[in-house]
């Protein structure tokens, strides 16, 4: 079912450069029509956004800006077990990120200079959340709790209506558990578009944070700059190493919960021994057969998956440092030994009983994580990404006269001779 690769230097390099293959351009045509829509919205507003939800949601939603009392009343409309999970979830999301908080500081020196610098969290944030099939609740406590921790004072959702013109029901339970503020019925560009530019009615944000198909992330792409955006995500990713008394029940279940997202989706194992490539081989088509997603699993693993079989872990290593995935398992016998090599990886996994699964869902760690081995230098979705900072300065005359030539046989060797005037005036 899956390709097994034995490494020698050039096979595997082989393998890995049509992997790369994936992430390629983006489609000039989805450009063209993400550019249309919004450039229709900027003109347009609200008239807009419900044109496009019509034509491609439902006609007409139960609402466009779904009132508060829906939203608080979502979780009695839902599984008790599954609100509990999302509840315990969430405290796991809020412990982990609460120790990200950055403060502001101040340093006073003896001269009388004052510097420092002013911490606080964005103003307004849009969070994106696919519905239909797609329904990705957890997606609201991930990019929702860390935002509310940072101190961002008001959290816009937007999240497409049903065929039956309403909400998803554990979204808006998930929206209530996490603090959303505001949740508007609109989907696709059309709501990238809305919370880059403002409505009417959907208030303009200063971020845009959310996962979605290839038009919303290709909308994110192109409003960037009007507002900041999380990032540009890829297809998902997996990379487990793995020696060889690791479980191949459990390799195979791991590589099957990345391939299912999508056809583009990667899942590739690292492993020191070929007796265990072979025998996850065998797990991965006795498994699949047995999942509802069998048909997208079954595509990604024969064109975007694989198997390595390497000569020792120190090259399984290396070898996941240059991929830089956007989930590292790493199961061998010892896993913490590991950790302080691992440089290039979005969250990585440690042991048997730590898969990505759990990540995903409830031990606490963003699941929000760079793709597309960007993983070498951006990081996980954080409370960082939610706030801004600037530096402040204070200087008095004497000190400001300490340093003034200095500052101004810089800016004069640099052509800026107003930037030196703006020094010697005061000391004229």
């Amino acid at each position: 079912m899956i390709k097994i690769v034995k490494a020698d230097g050039v096979a595997e390099r082989e393998f890995l450069a049509k992997l790369r293959e994936r992430s390629g351009e983006t489609d000039r045509k989805v450009t063209e029509i993400v550019s249309g829509i919004l450039a229709d919205i900027k003109a347009k507003g609200d008239e807009a956004v419900k044109a496009y939800t019509a034509k491609f949601d439902c006609a007409s939603p139960e609402y466009f800006e779904v009132p508060r009392e829906v939203i608080d009343g979502a979780e009695k409309e839902c599984d008790e077990k599954l609100v509990a999970a999302m509840k315990r979830a969430a405290e796991n999301i809020k412990n982990f990120h609460e120790r990200q908080v950055q403060q502001s500081w101040l340093i006073a020196k003896e001269n009388g200079v004052i510097l420092g610098q002013r911490i606080r969290g964005l103003h307004r944030v849009g969070v994106y959340v696919p519905g239909g099939t797609a329904a990705l609740f957890s997606s609201v406590l991930m990019n929702v709790i860390p935002a509310k921790i940072a101190g961002v004072k008001e959290i816009i959702m937007a999240t497409p209506p049903g065929k039956d013109g309403r909400a998803n029901r554990e979204i808006l339970a998930a929206a209530a558990i996490a603090g959303v503020d505001r949740v508007f019925l609109c989907g696709g560009a059309q709501a990238i578009g809305a919370l880059a530019y403002g409505t009417a009615s959907i208030p303009k944000v200063d971020k845009i944070v959310g996962p979605g198909n290839i038009f919303v992330a290709t909308a994110k792409k192109l409003v960037y700059g009007a507002v900041d955006i999380d990032m540009i995500a890829g297809p998902s990713e997996i990379l487990i190493v793995a020696d060889e008394k690791a479980n191949p029940k459990f390799l195979a279940a791991d590589l099957m919960s990345q391939a299912e997202h999508d056809k583009l989706a990667s899942a590739i194992l690292v492993t020191t021994s070929a007796a265990l490539a072979e025998e996850t081989d065998k797990e991965l088509a006795r498994q699949c057969a047995l999942l509802s997603r069998s048909e997208i699993i079954e595509e990604s693993i024969a064109n975007y998956g694989g198997i390595i079989v390497c000569n020792s872990l120190d090259d399984a290593v290396d070898m996941a440092n240059e991929l830089a995935p956007e989930h590292l398992e790493v199961c061998v016998e010892n896993p913490m030994e590991y950790i302080g090599r691992l440089d290039n990886a979005g969250s990585v996994f440690l042991g048997n009983y730590a898969p990505e699964p759990l990540g995903d869902y409830f031990a606490g760690p963003n699941h929000v994580l760079p793709t597309s081995g960007t993983a070498r230098f951006f990081s996980p979705l954080s409370v960082d990404t939610f706030i801004k900072k600037s530096s402040f300065i204070y200087y008095n005359e004497p000190a400001l006269r300490e340093v003034k030539d200095d500052v101004v046989i810089m800016a004069e060797n640099e052509s800026l001779t107003a930037h030196a005037n703006a020094i010697k005036v005061r000391f004229e």
